[in-house]
């Protein structure tokens, strides 16, 4: 099992689980965090970590996210590793109650 960043952290992109990861497994896109599938040890560590709830343990990752496994998969191979914190996007606060966000996501 590994951990999967959903729908909360598009256009918001809150760093402060990249801080936390002891595998430097997240991979940053333009407006979004993904996990790699194959470097998550499944610590547990980043869930806690992440203040809109966006990060879920792959079999628990609710109905209506099921797309964000493959697309975590998918990006984490060609984004490159994050392994610092940085300041979430401008208009994070706007975007942190927005679902339904999948057709944001910027390859």
């Amino acid at each position: 099992m590994t951990y999967v960043v959903t729908d909360a952290c598009v256009k918001c992109k809150y760093t402060d689980c990249v801080d936390v990861c002891p595998v430097d497994c997240f991979r940053e896109g333009p407006n979004f965090l993904v996990i790699d599938p194959d470097e998550c040890i499944d610590c547990t560590l980043c869930v806690a970590e992440c203040p809109v709830e966006a990060i879920y343990a792959e079999d628990d990752v609710p109905a209506d996210m099921q797309d964000y496994i493959a697309l975590n998969a998918e990006l984490s191979k060609s984004w490159p590793a994050i392994v610092e914190k940085k300041d979430p996007l401008p208009d994070h606060e706007t975007w942190a109650a927005v679902s339904g966000k999948l057709d944001q996501v910027e390859r």
